[in-house]
């Protein structure tokens, strides 16, 4: 069966694909796809009992009785891909692919929110942004969407390059080069080379850059096609910081106010304003959507329970995503204490990595902080405003130690740090 035919069957199924056979949608495609520690290909006769119409295999192992809802491929992801493709070549949507080391999420959403003011829009579901998550996300795009936002993500060489080809995005943007994945990209220049696959694809296709002019990196790829926005004075669109805590910017004469907190969100809320103002967009209606947009899972959440003030950035973090999460929160009037959890996919660079954080805590304001997980636990040290947990549990059996004002909880999604507000001391004394 070729990718055409197997589109007919797509279509067929209420153009609905399911990788999940915990979670069947009636009447979908089942794609058996094969991981490190599982193979889709053993549930897919349970996928088919449960309401999937067919199912796509790549075993040759497994008897599914000569049944005629199953599809055998060679390979059901590469498959998947081909499908994704094949679908968004057949959609009218212009698609704005987001990258970058930070931030891409919240800039994805702020996009999705201003586009949706006045198109109909579709965006990336969450952080689907691998080679599983983005073939998925693109077969969402229904007949009659007019913007589609993905979010690309990669931890090593050639995978922003082989989404784009997969994506063939009309615009796109990186958030920034920070101290992310490491383990894959090795140094800061490995990053850059890394996601700029975006902005290089995006030249030898013709298509247009999203650029912005405050980020020295991205002045290089300057090309005919693209829109700029930043600071200067030579971008498109020009920003100024009105506040930088509950981010507040003007361009034109026009104040935008936002709920956003940390002037870490500077950048992610003057690209989703200059692409709201670049597709006609009317000021007024942005300023609206700016106004009630607030962050959510995790990601740099303004929690205020009696006179504490607890900023929840727990989502993830790299190195350059905690120094500006730091930095910014050091602002804050009043006494601060910080739970930083362990950062992973760092590679050799983990205990220098780590280091450095804790070197940048010990230079800046903070009365307490505390910093759980066993790369931090290797680097203790004796220290009345540096104390160090092994694990989160150690951390919630000590009791109350944190009674200063500001609260920044931040970490890696591996830490789950969250779990921070709802099992210790802070929630106690809350």
């Amino acid at each position: 069966m070729n990718i055409k035919q197997l589109y007919q069957k797509f279509l067929e199924c209420n153009s609905i694909i399911d990788i999940d056979s915990r979670s069947i949608s009636k009447g979908s495609i089942f794609f058996a796809i094969k991981g490190e520690n599982f193979d889709g290909n053993k549930f897919a006769n349970e996928a088919l009992d449960k309401g999937a119409k067919m199912a796509v295999i790549d075993s040759d192992d497994i008897n599914f009785n000569n049944n005629s809802n199953i599809i055998k491929v060679d390979d059901s992801l590469k498959t998947l891909q081909d499908l994704a493709l094949f679908h968004r070549k057949s959609v009218k949507s212009k698609i704005i692919a987001i990258t970058g080391s930070n931030g891409k999420t919240t800039t994805k959403e702020l996009i999705h929110s201003i586009l949706s003011t006045s198109y109909k829009t579709i965006s990336t579901d969450g952080n689907f942004n691998n080679h599983i998550g983005v073939p998925l996300s693109l077969l969402k795009i229904k007949d009659g969407a007019e913007f589609s936002v993905i979010e690309l993500g990669a931890n090593n060489f050639g995978e922003i390059n082989f989404l784009s080809k997969i994506t063939e995005p009309d615009y796109g943007y990186i958030t920034n080069f920070g101290k992310a994945h490491l383990e894959g990209f090795k140094n800061i220049s490995g990053v850059i080379k890394g996601k700029t696959e975006l902005y290089n694809w995006l030249i030898e296709n013709d298509k247009t850059l999203i650029l912005n002019y405050d980020d020295p990196e991205q002045l290089k790829f300057k090309s005919s096609n693209h829109f700029s926005f930043g600071s200067k004075l030579n971008s498109k669109h020009v920003f100024e910081t009105i506040d930088s805590k509950n981010v507040t910017v003007k361009c034109d004469g026009i104040v935008y106010k936002t709920n956003l907190y940390g002037d870490y969100n500077f950048s992610n809320i003057c690209c989703a304003i200059s692409i709201g103002l670049e597709f006609g967009i009317k000021p007024k209606l942005i300023q609206e959507k700016l106004k009630y947009y607030s962050s959510k899972n995790n990601r740099s959440e303004l929690i205020k329970i009696n006179n504490k003030n607890i900023v929840l950035d727990a989502y993830n973090a790299n190195p350059t995503s905690v120094e500006f999460a730091i930095k910014s929160f050091i602002k804050n009037k009043g006494t601060k204490a910080i739970v930083l959890g362990d950062m992973f996919e760092l590679g050799e660079n983990s205990a220098i990595e780590h280091k450095k954080i804790i070197d940048i805590t010990d230079e800046l304001n903070i009365d307490r902080c505390i910093f759980i997980g066993e790369e931090f636990f290797k680097l203790k040290q004796d220290s009345v405003k540096n104390i160090f947990f092994k694990t989160k549990q150690d951390f919630y059996e000590l009791g109350d130690i944190i009674k200063e004002e500001n609260i920044l909880i931040k970490g890696s999604r591996g830490m789950q740090m969250e779990g921070v507000l709802k099992n210790n001391m802070i929630w106690k004394y809350l």
